[in-house]
């Protein structure tokens, strides 16, 4: 089962793991949203969109629509 950076919870980690570059945009991949970045959920926005993450120590917020196409392997519970 694959896992997208959209399930994250608040407060976990997980590492990226594929990053669908068609869908995503230039910006988040210069930020530091390619495979192999640590990333963080640190909070959820009211209704759940957008996601304010840390991806390496950069802070980000994304829309959720975007965080499907982000493929993660959760670290921590």
């Amino acid at each position: 089962m694959q896992v997208t950076l959209a399930q994250l919870k608040r407060g976990q980690s997980a590492i990226i793991t594929d990053v669908s570059s068609i869908h995503i945009p230039l910006k988040l991949l210069e930020m530091g949203c390619l495979p192999g970045n640590m990333v963080e959920l640190v909070q959820v926005a009211p209704f759940s969109d957008p996601l304010y993450l840390n991806i390496n120590g950069s802070h980000l917020a994304i829309r959720k629509e975007t965080a499907t196409h982000i493929l993660i392997e959760i670290t921590n519970g």
